[in-house]
Formats: structure tokens, sequence, C-alpha cells
């Protein structure tokens, strides 16, 4: 933070690391950007016990212009009690990117963690969690922890495959302390959000760069082979060289909510193949549409057109939400899926009182007499 920027009221800049009920955690910033040398905050303490987080309310203001404060903001805090170590947010400055799940802003790239043993890796679940990531407009860091547990050709073998997809994985282990410095200081002065499916190490992984995050690590689960979820709110933690890291909370299967004409867009192989050409038809979805230059031989074809399947169904789900007399209803399956079936009337197949049949009898009782 430069020293012009603190107004003579008392006001501070930093970024807001945790959100719980209605406080905000923010870290100030204590430095500045140009020569590192530490700004004194206020004249009334000396640096040592100048502190660096506070704990903070929002102004009625911003509650009454619904402005909400989330993780990674940068913010204007006012009125510090230093002594105390709580102030109060006034302003949310401008942000740079958002994501709303989680929900974080100013984030820069997002490191995607899977393990290729114990659990197994799961292509279609890798795809999945890759779209969602790319949805974002983000830089995209793919992850692969307990390498330790496979072999050297095994770890060949998944690199080339993922390389056909356009993705070049960095291998580690936590438990091996494999590559960890690699991506350390590729984290180096950016918020990087990190995730992918419970039980990969996505928590080892942050307690083995931040050793002072102590976050709870999960078991894998022996029936389901997949992990338990142990993170449970969104937080940012400071890494030792420099930038932030934000947990997320562990999920299986992140919802694919991007339209259909989007989705070959976010597939790297699809994207290489209409940097060379277009397809006939500017709305193509790459389905069964003649002269496709998408359609083809890839690996991940497949997978496109289940998803493809997958976000219709749910655009035509909320089409139909929106309308009040809509016929279809969702229901979810095994592994995450959804279905939309028809929804049956209420009205029809509801069953007739014992009151109404009395009467309906009565009624015809007295037709028959007359």
């Amino acid at each position: 933070m430069r020293g012009e920027d603190l107004e003579p009221t008392g006001q501070l800049l930093g970024t807001v690391l945790a959100v719980q009920a209605n406080f905000y955690r923010v870290q100030l910033d204590l430095r500045d950007e140009e020569d590192k040398e530490t700004i004194s905050l206020t004249p009334s303490l000396p640096h040592s016990l100048t502190p660096s987080l506070l704990l903070c309310t929002r102004r009625t203001r911003l509650k009454k212009i619904g402005q909400q404060v989330t993780v990674g903001d940068r913010v204007v805090v006012e009125e510090p009690d230093w002594a105390g170590g709580r102030g109060a947010i006034s302003e949310v400055l401008p942000r740079r990117s958002e994501l709303d799940r989680p929900a974080i802003a100013n984030v820069d790239r997002i490191l995607l963690v899977f393990a290729v043993a114990d659990p197994p890796l799961e292509p279609y679940q890798l795809s999945r969690f890759l779209l969602k990531a790319e949805s974002t407009g983000l830089d995209v860091v793919l992850c692969l922890n307990k390498s330790d547990l496979i072999s050297s050709k095994q770890q060949r073998e998944i690199s080339d495959r993922l390389a056909s997809w356009g993705y070049e994985p960095l291998f580690v282990s936590v438990n091996k302390s494999i590559n960890l410095n690699q991506i350390a200081t590729s984290l180096q002065e950016k918020i990087t959000v990190i995730a992918g499916p419970s039980g990969v190490g996505k928590s080892s992984l942050i307690n083995a760069l931040i050793p002072n995050a102590n976050l709870r690590v999960g078991e894998i689960s022996g029936k389901l082979a997949r992990g338990r979820h142990t993170t449970r709110h969104v937080e940012l933690f400071e890494l030792p060289g420099g930038g932030l890291l934000a947990d997320t909370p562990g999920f299986n299967q992140p919802d694919l909510d991007i339209s259909p004409e989007e989705l070959a867009t976010l597939f790297p192989e699809a994207r290489q193949r209409l940097a060379v050409e277009s397809c006939r038809f500017s709305d193509c979805l790459h389905k069964d549409e003649p002269e496709c230059v998408v359609r083809g031989d890839w690996e991940r074809y497949q997978h496109y057109l289940d998803f493809l399947e997958e976000v219709i169904e749910r655009q035509t789900h909320l089409h139909q939400q929106a309308d009040p007399e809509s016929t279809v209803k969702m229901k979810t399956k095994g592994k995450g899926q959804t279905k939309y079936e028809p929804k049956l009337e209420s009205k029809k197949y509801r069953r007739i009182s014992r009151k109404t049949q009395l009467q309906e009898l009565q009624q015809l009782y007295q037709e028959t007499d007359e």
C-alpha cells in the first residue's frame, strides 16, 4: 500500500480472508509495494504492536445498498480499534474477477488437485472439474497428487493422455514432499483457489505449503473410495513466499451451469479444431450437424456429448421452471447425475376423500329413487 493511500481519517486498505456470520477477518496492507518498508498504520502504536489482522463488521450503509462482502474482496477499513483488534468495512473496491461457487473475489488462477491413486483417477470426473474450471475464464493449473503410489511408466501414460486433452499436469506427492517447491513458486503474488474432489489431498497440500494453516485432514471412505468432506467454509491463507491460497468446501459433482453453445469452447481439443476451421453453421452444437469440424475421433468427444445432453436438460428445466405450468421435474440419481422426468398432475391422481365418496353415493341414491 502506498503512503498516499492512507487517509487522515484513519482509513486503511486490506483483503478479506474469511467471512463468518456477520464478521469479516481482514488482512491489512502493511508494506509499501515499491520499497517494502513497513508503513506506520497509526502513530499511537509502534510497528511491532500494530496488528495485521482485524475482525471487522460491515457498515449499515453497505447493507442498505445491498453491497455484499466476500472472501478476496479489497476493502476500505475505518475506525480501527487496535487494542481490541476490531474495525468496520466502509467500502468494497471494484473486483477484477468473481466466482459464485465458491463465493470469492479477485482470483487469479485455479489450482485443480486430483489424486492418481487412493482414490483412483476418474477421467469423466476430471473432465467435469476441468470444464467448471475453464468456465471461470481463469488460468487452470492441474496438480496430480499421490504420484509416489504409481510407477514412472504410469506417470508417463497419464501425462501423455492429458497432453492430448490440452493439459500439462504437475505430479506431486504431499506425503513424500515431491515437487512442492515448484507449486509454491508458481503461486507467489497471486490469489489462487484450490479445488477438486474430496479425499485427493487438498487440505494436506495446504498444510504442507502453509504449516500454520492446520487444516483438518479427512480419511478415504472405504465403501465409496472417496474422501470425506473436511472443509466447511472458504478461507484465504497467506503463503510464506507471498500470495494467498483459498481452500474451498469439497464437492464431488460441480454443476455445469453453462450454455450448450459455450460447452465446446471449454474443451482445448475442440478449441484447437475451431481455430483452424469453422463449422458450417454458426449455432452448431457439434452433435450431428453436417460439415462439423469438432465432431470426430478424439478421446473426450463422448464426454462432450454426455455433458451437452446434461446442459441442454438443465437449460430446458430452467426455462420450464419459470413457467408455472411446467410439466417436468428434476430427479437426482446415483453418482451425482440428474434427470428430468414428467411431472404428475397432483389433482388428477389425488385419492378421493371418504366424505366426497359418501356425498356422491347419496346423490346417486337420490337420482335412483327419482
